[in-house]
């Protein structure tokens, strides 16, 4: 299958410490990478790495550029409930996803607003298109920040923590949503909670300055004792959570 990138060796520090170190990481056409670690493990960096936010102290990340660049990336970051103050309509926001590929000066044409369009229709937005977006619950929020991240068509998706904002109502929809969409893209998803997204990636990376990557989406004990710290799987009910104990 063909990649899409491949990280060799890649060091990222900041000050006297590693966020990440040696890192080697390889995404190919369809995968739907599961990103997990303890917090400070590196997660989010491997993210920016990736989008060219960060430069490596060591190594080097090198695209596959017959499949994608820059411009084919989408990028969810985490959302918080201050990102719903601006006062500017869905339509507006899933349009700003068009500017990277644009000049700064242009305008949006006709095809960029057909565009916006389909994707309100394939988020189950279409009736919130010319809302404020606090007019807007979480999951409606998130579905909005999603639409920005793959208006352009990208060849590669990274979500961070984006089950943090998604309200009950709308979980499996979201995560319906993103199993579609990885019929044309590349997913990376990063997220504490393995219980949660067990059920939809196909595999895993556990970060924690160290990658290991897992080409399935079971993880043994073995591969847990990997990652770097304690890790306890915990479920009440039908919803499963993912416990970090405290580590060094």
């Amino acid at each position: 299958m063909p990649y899409l990138f491949e990280m060799q060796s890649v060091s990222v520090s900041y000050g006297a410490g590693y966020a990440l170190r040696d890192v080697d990481f390889m995404v190919n056409e369809s995968d739907f990478i599961g990103v997990i670690g303890p917090n400070g493990g590196g997660k989010t960096t491997l993210l920016k790495v990736i989008l060219g936010l960060i430069k490596p102290v060591s190594g080097a990340i090198v695209f596959n550029s017959e499949l994608i660049n820059g411009n084919s990336i989408g990028y969810l970051p985490q959302i918080t409930t201050g990102d719903n103050n601006y006062p500017v309509t869905v339509t507006d926001v899933i349009l700003s996803g068009m500017m990277i590929r644009k000049r700064i000066i242009s305008r949006m044409s006709s095809s960029d607003k057909k565009r916006a369009a389909v994707v309100i229709e394939e988020l189950g937005l279409s009736g919130l298109a010319h809302s404020s977006l606090n007019e807007l619950s979480g999951g409606q929020l998130q579905r909005v920040f999603l639409g920005r991240a793959i208006i352009g068509n990208p060849k590669l998706l990274l979500l961070d923590e984006p089950g943090n904002f998604v309200d009950s109502n709308f979980e499996n929809d979201f995560y319906e949503k993103l199993r579609i969409l990885n019929k044309r893209m590349a997913i990376l998803m990063v997220s504490h909670d393995i219980g949660m997204i067990s059920s939809h990636v196909k595999s895993y990376a556990c970060v924690n300055i160290g990658l290991h990557y897992h080409p399935s989406s079971e993880i043994t004990n073995e591969q847990l004792l990997a990652y770097g710290c304690p890790i306890q799987l915990i479920t009440h009910g039908e919803v499963p959570h993912t416990v970090l104990k405290s580590h060094s």
